[in-house]
């Protein structure tokens, strides 16, 4: 049998469609011009000619390679082909100058892409809820929406307080979590995010619009107490309806949230509660 690994191309689209995976709509297929351009990479083993299975990276803030988009053909599977592929592309990402960490998000109920990455010598690294509300109003207690900041150093400041200095997990983007350090930010304009800082200065909630086929105000909050903060819930109001001024498609609230946090959720709190995520990687 003949086996060959290469980039994938433009070319090879139709060879994509024709695989069998077993998913409907899968966005790989749908977004395949963005997401083997530019900072990303897709890759492919041909089995006897045929795509047999894909993978890629994306590389964030010139340091951080996401590794993901692991696809099967069910025609082929039971023949490791995944690890194979998986591997190449992990070494792909790391002949990028610059690369410091090396990682992979997938679900809980993922187990053979969890074999995959512990076999490519990935650990786990945390565990994270993501939790989807189309609102959060019904959490508001009516207090006023906190003080949005505006001044960069004033949001380098909030975050190595609160996740460079213990390297805590910052969701960079929706399904993008890494460790937090200083160049993780280096190349991300904090303009892009919006903080907000309570009126005792010491909470933040930091949001940002990201767009995952629906738009999302992706809610960063670090903290456990987000029922004991007036105004917290109000604050993501006014965010979430510009954002929903411009959607075709709606907009929702996306918050990445620890399982001590999913605790702590009221009965019938807004947010969907899918199977969390696993964020595995390592160090170079």
């Amino acid at each position: 049998m003949n086996e060959t690994i290469r980039q994938l191309t433009n070319d090879d689209l139709q060879a994509l469609q024709d695989m069998n995976t077993g998913i409907d709509d899968d966005y790989v297929i749908r977004v395949f011009d963005r997401i083997s351009t530019g900072s990303n990479r897709l890759f492919g083993l041909f089995y006897d000619g045929q795509l047999a299975s894909i993978g890629g990276y994306t590389v964030f803030a010139g340091s951080y390679a996401m590794l993901g988009r692991m696809r099967s053909d069910m025609r082929f599977r039971g023949l490791n082909l995944s690890s194979r592929l998986m591997a190449h592309v992990r070494d792909a990402a790391l002949t990028h100058p610059g690369i410091r960490f090396v990682g992979a998000n997938t679900q809980e109920s993922n187990l053979p892409a969890q074999r995959v990455l512990e076999k490519l010598g990935l650990s786990r690294q945390a565990e994270l809820f993501s939790a989807i509300a189309p609102n959060v109003e019904m959490l508001e207690s009516g207090a006023a929406p906190w003080r949005k900041i505006d001044n960069d150093d004033e949001k380098m400041r909030w975050l190595e307080s609160v996740y460079i200095h213990s390297e805590r997990v910052f969701p960079f983007e929706c399904y993008y979590p890494f460790p937090a350090r200083p160049e993780l930010f280096s190349g991300q304009p904090l303009t892009e995010w919006e903080f907000y800082e309570n009126p005792s200065r010491d909470r933040v909630v930091i949001t940002k619009h990201d767009v995952k086929k629906y738009d999302y105000l992706h809610t960063l909050y670090p903290y456990e107490d987000f029922f004991d903060q007036p105004g917290l819930w109000e604050t993501l109001r006014t965010p979430l309806e510009n954002i929903r001024l411009h959607s075709e498609e709606g907009a929702f609230v996306w918050m990445d949230l620890t399982r001590t946090q999913v605790d702590l959720l009221p009965e019938g709190h807004p947010f969907d509660l899918p199977s969390p995520w696993f964020l595995y990687g390592t160090d170079i």
